[in-house]
């Protein structure tokens, strides 16, 4: 008796303990929990050195694997290709899931610029610090920014390219991009609206940490967002030049870069397949990665030539 009054005590302290965490730093817990979930999908942690920076990455698929690489957005982290990461793990793929230097798991330093071009660098040097030749790569929303760099400058580097929610072209945002760094709740409600044709309606407890959490990252945010609004590493000229295959996927309910981005892309990449999400908006590769996954399997397993 004394002993099952004992392990009731102790469930009742990890339970009570655990909703004091969860109430006081909401956002850590629901990045254990992606963690978490990513290690249920197969990925695994790995840490490597890229230009002097610690990288952080999750791998996932078989080590033989034909390479895919795919980069997250702005304020993103590997963790956000959880739901379509899988798709390409069964189909027999070695992924691999690098967080940018500022984001996620990888170091935060000072001495970097965070513009597009040096994120681009930082992938070419990805590839050669983990031996990865000739990847298939992706990126989603300035990630996909980032690639088309990496595609244009290094084309024998990459066999297909995916470009999901991209940004990159000339274009000025019609949104107010201060609620990339939100410091109030009608302005995370303002951004969830952005991203999410159909956002969640989160606690107050969740808003705030949410707003804490952004302010800690303001700085990586802010540099990166003012290097790309100068509009001098934007990729209009570069795409009509790429030579591999590229697939456009688009939420057609997306605010952050709207469909007509995605059409001019398409547009200006003669070679280049579009696909439209109906019903998803900037976060299309999570919200709907059932109806991506086995389109970009698909593409990928398209003959090269």
């Amino acid at each position: 008796m004394r002993r099952r009054r004992s392990i009731a005590l102790l469930v009742l302290i990890v339970l009570v303990a655990t909703g004091v965490v969860f109430w006081a730093r909401p956002v850590g817990v629901f990045r254990v929990f992606n963690e978490a979930q990513m290690y249920l999908i197969g990925a695994r942690n790995h840490y490597t050195v890229v230009n002097g920076f610690r990288i952080n990455y999750y791998a996932l698929g078989p080590e033989g694997g034909p390479p895919v690489v795919l980069v997250h957005g702005l304020g993103g982290r590997s963790e956000d290709w959880e739901k379509l990461a899988p798709y390409l793990r069964k189909a027999g793929y070695r992924v691999y899931l690098p967080d940018l230097p500022g984001f996620g798991q990888s170091e935060r330093p000072a001495n970097f610029s965070y513009s597009v071009t040096d994120q681009s660098k930082i992938i070419v040097g990805f590839f050669d610090a983990l031996g990865i030749k000739k990847p298939d790569l992706g990126g989603w929303s300035m990630g996909g920014w980032i690639v088309q760099l990496v595609a244009a400058n290094n084309p024998d580097r990459v066999s297909r390219l995916m470009l999901f929610d991209s940004a990159g072209l000339y274009m000025k945002p019609e949104w107010d991009t201060k609620l990339f760094t939100p410091i109030s709740p009608s302005e995370v409600e303002k951004l969830d609206k952005l991203l999410m044709p159909h956002p969640p309606s989160l606690p107050d407890f969740v808003v705030r940490d949410i707003m804490r959490v952004s302010q800690e990252h303001a700085w990586v945010m802010h540099r990166s967002l003012d290097t790309m609004l100068q509009g001098r590493e934007t990729t209009d000229a570069l795409l009509p030049n790429l030579k591999m295959r590229v697939l456009i996927v688009w939420g057609e309910l997306d605010q952050i870069t709207p469909l007509s981005e995605g059409q001019k892309i398409h547009q200006l990449i003669p070679q280049s397949q579009m696909d439209v999400v109906a019903g998803c908006g900037h976060l299309a590769p999570n919200e709907c990665a059932k109806v991506i996954g086995p389109e970009v399997v698909r593409f990928l397993r398209q003959p090269l030539s």
